[in-house]
């Protein structure tokens, strides 16, 4: 592109801005100092003495944080409730009843022992969007909606919910908090005896926009203010089984063991390699092993361990699986065991959608930051509502990619940054 090309982008892009909000202020922000101080003030619940936060959803913590919350979604002038499934709703009225609402927001729960950031910064940011509308008289086509979903990090219950429903299996399933999820749905306020209520149907949201910390490093390494999130991995689970045989440690050969522990050892081994084997950003991960019966002198017997395969194609997914099967068939070939993969998850890839995503990327730009498209290798409440509505997320730096840990932390310059480009996204998708 030469310099004449360039000076007519910029001005063309400088001409979409002006048009597209020709009644907002031309200096429009939301309120930094506001939002980190809301942000503070919600660590406070769950605060633990490593400077994170434990606010495992269902819990005391959690019910504490969410009537924090509620405050602050009133002081936006927003109408509050909390459907069946414990999402805390936030409405606010358009111009035009008859449109579908665009939401905004996160989750406020945590994972045990971990930080102050994850999902808060979009719900505290989703909040001051709508407080700097409000406070600058400002009332968008579509109803608003803030959306603060329950339940995130035990399984994205909250926006499944919403989404998809829930069944009866899934609400008899236990949870960090020691509570079943339908015990815990009422306990922060929801009824999951009426489950059908929070239900949305495609068209029922115009759009749904997600404000989130990146939970990962590239941002800071390379210098960007702000991701543009192409689309949101899918993740497919499984338990995995080594069954050998136990025996004498001391009496029986080396060469005459089955050993479930060394069979576990070699397909640990072989995962790194298949994952690794092809190019591109997929994940693998075995992330727990357990030997029985577990002691000094007996050669294991059986092993309980797991995988886990992450990417944006669902398609390689399954390739890599086949590819990690036929790894294991040699392994039990060589060792004398067998395995077994019971499929426990399955959670499809989600893309964002197109057009959302270019307004992100345009708005950044036209607010003075530098972007990058880039997937999620994280789960997001936006990954159950893109099949009923369109969705995008905005991500910020993660210092040093640290998540899900006490040492999460983005800059609050950082977190106002996102904001700014929220309400901005906000405000085309409302005039669009």
């Amino acid at each position: 592109m030469n310099r004449r090309e360039f000076s007519l982008n910029l001005l063309g892009a400088s001409a979409a801005l002006a048009f597209s909000f020709p009644q907002l202020p031309s200096k429009l922000r939301v309120n930094a100092q506001r939002l980190n101080a809301h942000l503070a003030e919600l660590a406070q619940f769950g605060k633990t003495p490593e400077g994170g936060t434990h606010r495992v959803a269902y819990t005391e913590a959690d019910r504490q944080g969410r009537e924090f919350t509620m405050k602050l979604m009133r002081e936006a002038k927003l109408d509050v409730s909390i459907d069946a499934a414990g999402n805390l709703i936030g409405r606010r009225a358009g111009r035009d009843a008859k449109l579908p609402a665009l939401a905004i927001g996160s989750h406020i729960d945590s994972v045990p022992q971990g930080g102050s950031y994850d999902g808060q910064v979009g719900s505290m940011g989703a909040i001051e969007v709508a407080r700097t509308l409000g406070d600058n008289s400002i009332t968008l086509n579509h109803p608003l909606e803030v959306i603060i979903f329950s339940n995130e990090e035990g399984g994205t219950y909250g926006s499944h919910a919403m989404a998809h429903g829930l069944t009866e299996k899934q609400l008899g399933l236990s949870t960090s908090s020691g509570k079943t999820v339908g015990e815990g749905i009422r306990f922060i306020g929801g009824d999951p005896g009426k489950l059908a209520q929070p239900l949305r149907k495609r068209g029922d949201i115009a759009a749904y926009l997600e404000l989130h910390i990146e939970q990962g490093g590239i941002l800071e390494a390379e210098k960007i203010k702000i991701g543009v999130v192409e689309g949101i991995v899918g993740i497919s689970q499984w338990e995995v089984t080594v069954e050998g045989f136990a025996n004498h440690a001391g009496t029986t050969p080396m060469n005459q063991r089955r050993d479930a522990m060394l069979a576990a050892a070699n397909y640990i081994e072989a995962v790194n390699r298949v994952v690794t084997s092809i190019p591109g950003r997929q994940v693998g991960t075995v992330g727990r092993i357990q030997a029985q019966p577990g002691a000094y002198n007996v050669i294991p017997g059986k092993v309980l361990t797991t995988l886990e395969l992450r990417d944006l194609d669902a398609a390689k997914i399954q390739t890599l699986y086949q590819k990690i099967l036929a790894e294991v068939a040699q392994i039990e070939k060589a060792t004398g065991t067998k395995f077994s993969f019971k499929e426990t998850n399955a959670i499809v890839p989600a893309p964002t959608d197109v057009r959302v995503r270019g307004l992100i990327d345009e708005t950044a730009k036209q607010l003075g930051f530098t972007t990058k498209t880039m997937p999620s290798g994280a789960g997001h409440d936006a990954q159950e509502i893109a099949p009923i509505a369109p969705v995008g997320m905005i991500f910020i730096p993660s210092r040093e990619g640290i998540s899900h840990s006490p040492r999460e932390f983005s800059t609050p310059e950082d977190i106002t940054n996102g904001a700014n480009v929220l309400l901005y996204t906000l405000l085309k998708l409302d005039s669009r």
